[in-house]
């Protein structure tokens, strides 16, 4: 693919504000395409899968729409993916919210609820401790306050997939994963001003700088 050709799929099952993603892609240089074909991933140099709602409606949605196997089979295919929110959740093997729901299991883990007493859902800016040296957040320094909204948080069985930690209700969450191509944050770039456009930024980079 030339790169006057490389574009990102924004991937649209009916489960969040993706004009605001693809706003944000567009204001750091990238092609966007926001569809709800599975046929189009293919296409595509890159994936993003936004969201916000519930672990397993998002899940049924995916299904519905063989949007499911298609993601997994581009990621085989060495193709990036970014997760973002309820988008990041779906990457796990397990949610359990309203009920026990199998996710995409690119990470193996589960999503859970805040515990007992912590005021859900988390909903504002909060700082982001970073683990690695992620290239989602080149030039960003650790402790950058990103924008969250959400009620539960994922708990990969890996450590060594968490790219960023945040502190909430007495809880050190990950906010952010990361192994090889796939990439996926807790809080919203799209509303995190300035560092949320530089990590836009990062992974557009990283997707034009790609070969499968």
């Amino acid at each position: 693919m030339s790169p006057a050709k490389q574009h990102l799929a924004i991937i649209d099952y009916g489960r969040g504000n993706l004009r605001s993603v693809a706003k944000a892609f567009e204001t750091v240089g990238a092609k966007v395409l926001v569809t709800p074909k599975a046929s189009d991933l293919k296409a595509a140099a890159g994936l993003v899968l936004p969201g916000v709602g519930a672990f397993g409606d998002a899940m049924q949605a995916l299904r519905k729409a063989k949007l499911d196997r298609a993601i997994l089979e581009q990621v085989a295919a060495g193709k990036p993916l970014l997760g973002v929110c309820l988008g990041m959740q779906v990457l796990f093997s397990l949610g359990l919210e309203y009920g026990r729901h199998a996710g995409l299991g690119l990470f193996s883990g589960t999503v859970r609820k805040f515990p007992a007493g912590a005021k859900v859902p988390h909903m504002g800016w909060n700082r982001v401790e970073l683990n690695k040296d992620c290239p989602l957040f080149k030039g960003i320094a650790s402790g950058e306050r990103f924008y969250f909204v959400h009620s539960y948080y994922a708990q990969p069985k890996d450590p060594d997939f968490v790219a960023g930690r945040t502190d909430y209700a007495g809880l050190s969450f990950c906010s952010a994963v990361w192994a090889g191509r796939v990439f996926a944050t807790q809080f919203h770039p799209e509303k995190s001003q300035a560092a949320g456009l530089k990590v836009y930024k990062n992974y557009w980079s990283f997707v034009k700088g790609n070969k499968p």
